[in-house]
């Protein structure tokens, strides 16, 4: 099979520009990212209350988009939520922007969530997922193992585990069922002894940029609860990216080019709409 092409430059693979923290500046976001070198920014949705919204806004900028039902949304909702995004699905299906079902997931880190329930979005979504033709982006929080049971049993849908933190061992799971594994500002911190051994030692090939803006800040922008209080702000951006990505070349001994070519291939590897976006924006 050939290589996938990709454009110079970096794509964030995560970015949740829907957020409120964007409100004022959403446009000035957008506009320092492709300053910085950042040609293609992937929205998920998180609930069926912003899947008009994330779509909207990537076609507004350029952009590509997911729709799913992220596993800390699952709480007040039923299975309408569930009929809403397979209509969705279904009504977008022909849209070049639409390259992933996603956020979805477990999380088994946050106290008080129905594991349960979880577990019956995941895997009706993953069956979603499986219809549409499409890959997935991964909420995985202390889940990875819970996640990979599942995805054993459709394994022809991959994509990318998102914000991965997990072991080596559940690291080489997930790449071995498909799936990219994204890194992103969390690496950018010395005591994050793991992930950065991760970072350095998984195969170039398994790895997607990311920043999850506006949370997970990388290192500088990082502001303790104190500060937090005080009313400093700690606001991640996708024109953060290429400095993460700086800091992962330094430990991989890459030079960026190198770096940016990979993750770019890496990247449309995991989510192959991203291919078609490419040449509609070289023919523009």
């Amino acid at each position: 099979m050939a290589t996938p092409t990709a454009p110079a430059g970096w794509t964030d693979t995560h970015c949740h520009l829907d957020a409120p923290e964007f409100d004022a500046d959403r446009a000035a976001v957008v506009e320092r990212a492709r300053h910085a070198g950042v040609v293609q920014i992937v929205l998920p949705a998180v609930a069926p209350f912003d899947f008009d919204t994330v779509r909207e806004l990537a076609h507004r900028h350029g952009l590509a988009y997911a729709l799913g039902i992220h596993p800390m949304y699952t709480g007040p909702l039923d299975d309408a939520a569930l009929d809403a995004l397979r209509e969705a699905l279904a009504a977008h299906r022909d849209d070049p922007r639409l390259v992933a079902v996603g956020e979805i997931g477990l999380d088994h880190f946050v106290p008080g969530l129905d594991r349960a329930k979880q577990e019956h979005f995941y895997v009706r979504q993953l069956a979603l997922a499986r219809a549409a033709g499409l890959p997935v982006l991964l909420h995985v929080r202390r889940s990875a193992d819970s996640l990979l049971k599942h995805l054993r049993r459709v394994p022809e849908v991959g994509g990318i585990a998102h914000a991965f933190n997990g072991s080596a061992q559940q690291a080489r799971a997930f790449v071995d069922q498909g799936f990219k594994l994204g890194f992103g500002g969390a690496m950018s911190f010395e005591r994050a002894l793991q992930l950065r051994r991760l970072a350095t030692e998984l195969p170039l090939e398994a790895i997607v940029l990311e920043t999850d803006a506006p949370d997970i800040p990388p290192q500088w922008l990082y502001r303790t609860a104190a500060e937090r209080a005080a009313g400093e702000r700690s606001r991640n951006e996708p024109a953060e990216l290429p400095r993460i990505a700086a800091g992962l070349a330094a430990l991989r001994g890459l030079t960026l080019e190198a770096l940016a070519r990979a993750t770019q291939v890496n990247a449309r590897a995991a989510l192959p709409r991203l291919t078609e976006l490419d040449a509609m924006e070289a023919a523009a």
